[in-house]
């Protein structure tokens, strides 16, 4: 900006800060009533236009103020120079409202006429402005396009495409036929079923032996026979049925036409396996010689009493559905009372709030006349007012050139400062330069016997630090020797371990086969003789059973 540009700027903003509380309530009342649909942010473009129009008009001159205007958005500056420039609204309340903070006869005098003087000439401004609204949409004339036709060109005919003589067929190589071996089984496969069919007609055979055949200790004499024959046939036939499995097992383990390789986990699993086995085997034979019933009561008890907790829940889970529902409903009314409530309240702070309002009224009714009062009081105390002014514009005046007095001051020192350091810098650049160029000693001599003498905790020299390495170096060593010796010794224990867990396989391997062929021998000298005397044992037991059933029957219809 020039000097005139700069100074009009400052001016107006100084008159904008001094005269801000009169400019408010124009712009203000503005965004009250006509610039409800406004931005709050064009707040300060009102209250300079407001300046300029109420203080600087003469000054500048309606054509300059014009130039201002007609450079805004024409619409904004429309509609407030329309609100301002209203005739009722400067005789009413703006000189009401500016008459609060200055005298009256002041404001009419000094403001409010000149604004009524110039009214004719800024409302023929204020006409341009709606006449350029109305004319904004203007019509833009198309021109006319030239449109290019194509030349009516001959057409040529298509030349024919020669074509290439036909590629030969290729040749596919023969291909080699199928092997057989593809849709046969696997060898293995049918010895593994063979093996598997052989054993299962084994283990058939064995039950039925088992069946017709019994132990020598199992012979019940005539007198104790109706007192403890049923529970000790059901344990014989568990310690058959025992039996039976493990031959089939022992049976099944004897399969050596397929060679398997066994490996250090397969043989610790294998004799791990076969020891758990006879040991689960043992011990269910001990318990059934021992007099174990049968779990079938217990079972079928379970059973009922499982079924009475199910009813039991399935009655408690609808129990709970209903109770649910019945709490929803209960929650239903609740929230319908609550809304209820609500209306009811809101009617009542309605009401309060209307009765409010007529005593804020006429509260604010009050308020004014006393502030008229007020005003009225405070016009009479205030007319020495230029008097007033003139001398705070000369207290204002020595303020000021004090502060430059001062300014410049400080302004002196801070430059003598800064001669001041500039002058120590230059210094201490000259001492570093005749430092550098001081020759230094290139070359130093290095005693490896010495330390470093940083006075560091352990600190040592570098031939010390090499003996110390070769001997770390020698005891690495020999605690990788010692390693390697422990490995090798506890490579020879695990062999040694893995020989004698093949040995107790195959021992126990043989010892079982050697049972189970003496046990099928004696069974097979034995079946001839004594299978028709166990089977009318049988039937005796059974008929003695079915007479003792009856007994107990009449007797409880009897009871």
């Amino acid at each position: 900006l020039n000097v005139m540009e700069e100074k009009f700027v400052l001016d107006t903003l100084a008159g904008c800060t001094e005269y801000k509380s009169i400019l408010d309530v124009v712009v203000n009342a503005f965004y009250v009533q006509d610039g409800r649909y406004c931005p709050i942010s064009e707040h300060n473009l009102y209250i300079v236009i407001c300046y300029l129009a109420t203080f600087q008009l003469e000054v500048i001159g309606l054509q300059h103020f014009s130039r201002i205007v007609k450079s805004l958005d024409p619409a904004k500056m429309q509609k407030f120079l329309r609100f301002f420039f209203n005739d009722s609204y400067l005789n009413t309340w703006i000189k009401d409202e500016w008459s609060h903070l200055y005298d009256s006869v002041y404001v009419k005098e000094n403001w409010i006429d000149p604004l009524l003087r110039w009214q004719p000439k800024v409302q023929q401004l204020i006409e341009k402005l709606t006449d350029k609204l109305s004319n904004r949409t203007t019509i833009v004339k198309t021109s006319r396009v030239t449109q290019p036709k194509e030349f009516n060109l001959t057409v040529p005919k298509p030349r024919a495409i020669p074509l290439p003589p036909p590629a030969p067929l290729p040749v596919l190589a023969k291909r080699q036929p199928v092997p057989p071996s593809i849709y046969k089984p696997p060898k293995e496969i049918k010895q593994l079923e063979e093996i598997k069919t052989k054993n299962i007609q084994k283990a058939k055979d064995l039950l039925l032996k088992a069946n017709t055949n019994q132990f020598r200790c199992a012979t019940i004499k005539p007198e104790k026979r109706e007192a403890g024959c049923l529970p000790f046939l059901q344990t014989y036939t568990e310690v058959m049925k025992s039996t039976i499995l493990i031959a089939s097992l022992l049976e099944f383990s004897r399969i050596d036409n397929i060679p398997i390789k066994l490996n250090t986990a397969a043989i610790l699993r294998e004799g791990a396996l076969y020891q758990r086995k006879l040991e689960e085997e043992l011990k269910r034979i001990e318990n059934l010689q021992q007099g174990a019933g049968d779990p079938s009561e217990f079972l079928e008890w379970q059973k009922q009493m499982r079924g009475k907790d199910l009813e039991e829940q399935l009655a408690e889970i609808e129990c709970r559905r209903l109770q649910g529902k019945l709490s929803h409903e209960e929650a239903v009314l609740a929230r319908q009372n609550v809304i209820q409530e609500n209306k009811k309240k809101a009617d009542l702070l309605r009401e309060e709030k209307a009765e409010l309002m007529h005593l804020y009224a006429e509260k604010r009714l009050q308020e004014q006349k006393e502030m008229k009062e007020l005003v009225e009081q405070v016009a009479e105390g205030h007319k020495n007012v230029k008097q007033v002014k003139e001398k705070i514009q000369e207290y204002k005046q020595q303020i000021v050139q004090q502060v430059c007095e001062e300014s410049e001051e400080l302004l002196r020192q801070a430059l003598e400062e800064e001669e001041e350091k500039n002058r120590k810098r230059y210094e201490l650049i000259q001492q570093i330069r005749a430092i550098e160029s001081i020759p230094s000693i290139k070359h130093k001599f290095v005693d490896l016997t010495e330390t470093g003498g940083h006075g560091l905790f352990g600190e040592m020299s570098i031939v010390e630090l090499r003996e110390r390495l070769a001997l770390l170096k020698e005891a690495q060593k020999a605690a990788e020797e010692e390693k390697r010796d422990q490995i090798i010794h506890e490579k020879q224990a695990k062999e040694q371990l893995l020989l004698h867990k093949l040995d107790q396989i195959s021992q126990f391997r043989a010892e079982l086969g050697r049972a189970a062929a003496l046990k099928q021998e004696e069974k097979k000298k034995t079946l001839s003789g004594e299978r028709p005397m166990k089977d009318e044992r049988i039937l005796n037991l059974q008929k003695k059973i079915v007479e003792k059933t009856m007994e107990r029957k009449k007797q409880e219809r009897l009871l």
